[in-house]
């Protein structure tokens, strides 16, 4: 048991390497506030979040000025308190993006420190389910892409041993939509998987013209159909749909992944580790899915998400998107199968001088225990 005696709080911005484009934005950066915890025995663990291009910032101010002053001098290895603490002393702000994000950085640090110390990977720290996962792509499927590009990308996820591609849909028109899913099915055929998402961007009447072609291609999911805060529109949806709904990529808290359970508005859940306001959370809403016999399918960060995902029993893959290879060694992948890292902590090997040289200048501070 030790006290947390130093934190230091700095932010990058990762531009993508590719374009990435969907139904209702463009992911143009990755602003990546990160969260460094030091006990007072000298162990440290590393924590992060994202955003996708705005409010950076404002997490950092929220960090700065309001939770990290709380967390100097408390137990590392209260996190179930600690969480709960920094949430409802700002609970004027909760539940939202900025306070999940901002929580999120700080708990994957605690976590990252509470593995080190316990010289345990987080994947079995957390719950030890399996060593590896299949990977789907959505890095080839983006909305800008032609049908023939989006079927070539698939035929190279398909030999390289991926299991499935996500294409985004919610063109202008139906038909456009309807050319890209035929052109990629009919290069793969029905035993590899595509899943769908359209990015909060259809009104119901939507949403419900494409279900028949989603139901005659063998879609294997329809992730976001409508507006993430339409709990009624899509439970109507998953009434008449026999392709799942997923949805979970604009929850931020437990509480509303429960309000999609209890309304049978869902057939996965995707809950973000970042948005939702780290593992601790992350974790509550993954075992009251599998209490429910529902599968959880996180969104995007899979160098996190993998130790995650293969905690726990009823996460069948992981969604491939790099976005760290500047800063961290590569996720282990083989045939196909992202594999759980075996050293203690989160797994993420940083790169620490490319963390030092590519921090956005003057959103870095030093926090320590008895300064002012």
């Amino acid at each position: 048991m030790a006290q947390i005696e130093q934190i230091e709080i700095f932010m990058l911005d990762l531009v993508p390497k590719v374009q990435r484009t969907d139904a209702i934005q463009s992911f143009k950066s990755q602003e990546t506030p990160f969260v460094r915890i030091t006990d007072s025995e000298g162990a440290v663990g590393t924590g992060y979040s994202y955003t996708i291009g705005d409010g950076g910032p404002a997490i950092m101010s929220l960090l700065e000025q309001t939770l990290v002053p709380m967390l100097l001098g408390r137990e590392a290895e209260a996190i179930e308190a600690i969480w709960r603490d920094l949430l409802f002393t700002s609970h004027a702000t909760a539940v939202g993006p900025i306070m999940s994000l901002a929580l999120a950085a700080i708990d994957t640090a605690l976590w990252d420190l509470r593995c080190r110390r316990a010289g345990l990977p987080l994947y079995q720290m957390a719950g030890g389910a399996k060593p590896d996962v299949p990977l789907y792509t959505t890095e080839g499927g983006w909305l800008h892409i032609e049908p023939q590009a989006l079927a070539e990308d698939a035929i190279a996820a398909k030999e390289k041993g991926f299991s499935g591609s996500k294409v985004k849909i919610g063109k202008p028109h139906l038909s456009e939509d309807r050319a890209r899913l035929e052109k990629v099915r009919d290069v793969v055929g029905f035993s590899y998987e595509i899943m769908t998402d359209a990015n909060q961007s259809m009104t119901s009447a939507q949403a419900l013209r494409c279900v028949p072609m989603l139901e005659e291609l063998g879609i294997a999911w329809f992730e976001e159909p409508l507006p993430s805060d339409d709990i009624a529109g899509h439970a109507r949806l998953a009434s008449q749909c026999r392709v799942p709904v997923a949805v979970g990529e604009s929850l931020y808290s437990p509480g509303q992944f429960a309000d999609y359970v209890a309304s049978e508005a869902c057939g996965i859940v995707q809950a973000d580790v970042a948005r939702v306001g780290g593992i601790t959370p992350w974790l509550k809403v993954a075992h009251m899915a599998e209490a429910h016999n529902i599968a959880i399918c996180p969104h995007f960060l899979m160098e996190l998400h993998v130790s995650l995902v293969c905690a726990v029993p009823n996460a069948p893959w992981l969604e491939y998107i790099p976005q760290l290879d500047d800063i961290a060694a590569p996720m282990t992948i083989k045939e196909g199968r992202a594999l759980a890292p075996e050293v203690p902590g989160l797994g993420i090997e940083w790169d620490e001088v490319a963390l030092l040289q590519r921090r956005v200048q003057g959103l870095s501070k030093t926090f320590r225990n008895g300064e002012s």
